[in-house]
Order: structure tokens, then C-alpha cells, then sequence
């Protein structure tokens, strides 16, 4: 199994599962076999860029498909559940793109049925993979300039709203939280940890989904300040101010970027020099968990994941958010 090539499969051919393509091309002992799209001619067309074997119109069909080692789900966050339980239960490795599911309630039992059938499973937040990212976790596990003292990130863009837009759908997860607010999200409980209390509020379109949350996460020592939009281009970095220094994830900070450290009056810039888009790291980690029979990541794992949904749970919570289950 060490070098075994892993046969990718693909549900959902929208704009992430574009890039997800494009990046396993770069990876090496992996191919794109197999694709699956509601409409035959879209996952033929998809198959064709990206040189897919196969192509369905059917996820059962694909999901079915014996020649396929893993499948990644990119469909809308709203059947990530039915789609990864029906590859689980087909026994398929499952890379979920995030978030995971709706709530804790839909991750548990994702994770419950990735036991029975004792098959891989892992959430696909790739900020947790880059090399920027694992940098500044470093600094903070090895307390390099002391302890954090207050984190600050957001990640904002503006769009027109649009009903007919995946992204503003309520009915299928749309909004700011679940689809950007999860980095911010993301970026406190990697570092910080679970808070004792969490502040928020937000702002709703006209359909009731969030177009912007407005976060602080409260610790004993520390404090997260946490923001998503819709409404708005924002800096997109998140900024950690430790005893001893300032770092700073420059802009879109939860894809590849630089990191610039302030300490002692002075301004040093690190950057990474990533050649692709950045899922590559990823899809690498868990090729690896597939060769070595592993059933859950050392990294992205189940337990991190459930916090993760379930802090988000507590802040739609606080600010009346929620959607038809």
C-alpha cells in the first residue's frame, strides 16, 4: 500500500471541486477516475478537463463504483450528510469539504456510520494542512513569543445578493457563518482552544440567511475577536498578538499567504512559495491515511471537527439563526 495509486472520486462539480481537481493533478500516486454531477453533460464536461475515466449522473452510481478508493463531496452544505454516509456505507474513504454538516447532531452521525463500516472519514478544511498555517502553530505550541493574549480575524467579501446563488441560500447553509465565519471560527479554536464564553451578533438578509456575524471569544487568559461578511470586502488576516510579538497571517489567510512578524521594533515577512492552489496538502494527508489503513486524522480529527460544528451550533444560537432540518 505504501505507493499505491488512490482512484479519486468527486461529488458535486462547482467552483471548489474545480480547484480540488486542479491540485490532485499535482499530487503524486493520485488520479481524478471518477466524477458524478446531477446532469450527464456537466460531469462529462467535467471529466473531460480534468481527464475523469469516468463520468455519472448519479452519485449512488458513483459511490457504487469499485474501482474508486475515495470520494471527495463538494455538493452544498446541506447534503453533505446524505452524500457521505451513502459513500460510507458503500465503503469509500470520505473527504467532506466543509463544514462537515449542518450541526454537532449530522457530524455524530457521519462519524457514527464511518465506525460501523469502519472506512476513513475526514472533514476537508485545508487551512489546517498549509505550511503558513502549521508555522503559526508551531509559535503557539512552543510558546515561541510567550502566550497569546488576543486574536484578531475575519474574512469579508462583497457579492450582490442573489436568491438564484448557492451562497445566499439559506435553505441549503448559505450565509456568511457556516461558509466563511467557519475560518475565524477555525483559526481561535486551533490556537486558543474552546471558550468559556462566546458574544455575537449578526445582520440577515431578506430571506433570513446571516450576511454578517460579528464574534468574541472569551478565554481565561485571551481574547478572539471574530468576524464574517457578505457585505464587504475585509482584510481577510488574522492577526495574533502574543507576550513577546505580533504575527500576522496577511490577507486571505486561510489560503496560502505570508506571514509578517512584528517583535522588537522589527518587521520580518515570511513567504512560503506554494506552487498550486493550496488542496494538495490535504488531499496528500489523507491518501496517506487511506495507504496506512488509518480510519480517522491525526490532524482534522473527529473530536476537533465536532467542536468546530458545535461551537458554530452555540453561535447561531446566540444570534437566532437556524435552518429547516
Amino acid at each position: 500500500m505504501k505507493n499505491k495509486k488512490i482512484r479519486w472520486g468527486i461529488i458535486g462539480l462547482g467552483k471548489i471541486a474545480n480547484k480540488f481537481a486542479t491540485d490532485l493533478a499535482t499530487v503524486e500516486n493520485a488520479e481524478l477516475f471518477a466524477v458524478a454531477s446531477r446532469r450527464q453533460p456537466n460531469a462529462d464536461e467535467f471529466a473531460q478537463k480534468y481527464k475523469a475515466k469516468k463520468a455519472f449522473n448519479s452519485y449512488k452510481e458513483l459511490a457504487k463504483d469499485s474501482e474508486v478508493d475515495a470520494i471527495y463531496i463538494a455538493t452544498p452544505h446541506s447534503f453533505h450528510k446524505e452524500h457521505a454516509i451513502l459513500c460510507l456505507q458503500n465503503k469509500k474513504a470520505v473527504l467532506c469539504e466543509k463544514p462537515f454538516a449542518m450541526n454537532l447532531q449530522e457530524v455524530t452521525e457521519m462519524i457514527t456510520v464511518a465506525k460501523e463500516n469502519n472506512v476513513l472519514l475526514m472533514e476537508a478544511l485545508w487551512t489546517y494542512f498549509l505550511p503558513h498555517f502549521n508555522y503559526v502553530l508551531d509559535i503557539v505550541k512552543n510558546e515561541k513569543f510567550g502566550q497569546i493574549k488576543s486574536l484578531e480575524a475575519d474574512f469579508g467579501f462583497y457579492k450582490p445578493y442573489t436568491t438564484e446563488s448557492r451562497l445566499f441560500k439559506k435553505e441549503v447553509g448559505g450565509g456568511s457563518l457556516l461558509d466563511i465565519g467557519i475560518y475565524p471560527v477555525f483559526a481561535a479554536l486551533s490556537t486558543l482552544g474552546k471558550p468559556v464564553a462566546i458574544e455575537a451578533n449578526a445582520a440577515f438578509f431578506e430571506n433570513g440567511a446571516d450576511s454578517e456575524c460579528n464574534m468574541v471569544f472569551k478565554y481565561k487568559k485571551a481574547k478572539a475577536t471574530l468576524k464574517s461578511t457578505l457585505k464587504e470586502e475585509t482584510p481577510t488576516e488574522a492577526i495574533f498578538t502574543f507576550d513577546k510579538a505580533i504575527v500576522k497571517i496577511n490577507t486571505r489567510f486561510q489560503e496560502p499567504s505570508t506571514i509578517t512578524i512584528f517583535e522588537n521594533g522589527k518587521e520580518e515577512t515570511i513567504d512560503f512559495k506554494i506552487n498550486a492552489i493550496g488542496y494538495n496538502f490535504e488531499i496528500a494527508h489523507f491518501n496517506q491515511l487511506l495507504r496506512e489503513h488509518k480510519k480517522e486524522s491525526d490532524v482534522m480529527t473527529f473530536d476537533f471537527s465536532k467542536k468546530l460544528i458545535g461551537t458554530l451550533d452555540s453561535v447561531r444560537k446566540i444570534i437566532g439563526l437556524e435552518y429547516k432540518s
